[in-house]
C-alpha cells in the first residue's frame, strides 16, 4: 500500500539534521561546497532537487554517502510524479502486443 504522505525531500534533511544541528549558515556551507548560495538555498528550501554533483559535494563535506541523497531524491521525485495526475491512462504492454509489433 502506497502512502499518501510524500517522502521527505533531501533538502529538508540537509536543513534540519545537518545545517541546524551543526549551526551552519547557508552562505558558509555554500562557500565550502563551492556552489552559489542561491543553489544551496533552493535545495534546502525544497525548491530544487539534489543533483548527482551536489550529492558528491555533500558526501565530501559531511561524510554522508552520495547514494543516500540520491535515493531520497529519487523516492521524492517518483512519489511526486505518481501523485501529480500527469501520468495516467497508460496501459501495460504484454507479450502479445510485443509479438504484434515485431
Amino acid at each position: 500500500m502506497e502512502s499518501k504522505m510524500p517522502p521527505v525531500h533531501p533538502g529538508a534533511v540537509l536543513r534540519e539534521d545537518i545545517l541546524k544541528e551543526m549551526k551552519l549558515s547557508i552562505t558558509k556551507t555554500a562557500e565550502n561546497l563551492q556552489v552559489s548560495r542561491k543553489q544551496l538555498s533552493e535545495v534546502v528550501n525544497e525548491v530544487s532537487a539534489i543533483s548527482a554533483e551536489m550529492a558528491v559535494r555533500l558526501e565530501d563535506a559531511f561524510g554522508v554517502n552520495a547514494e543516500f541523497w540520491l535515493d531520497m531524491q529519487k523516492a521524492y521525485d517518483i512519489w511526486k510524479i505518481k501523485h501529480s495526475g500527469r501520468v495516467h491512462g497508460i496501459r501495460r504492454i504484454g507479450a502479445e502486443e510485443m509479438e504484434k509489433a515485431s
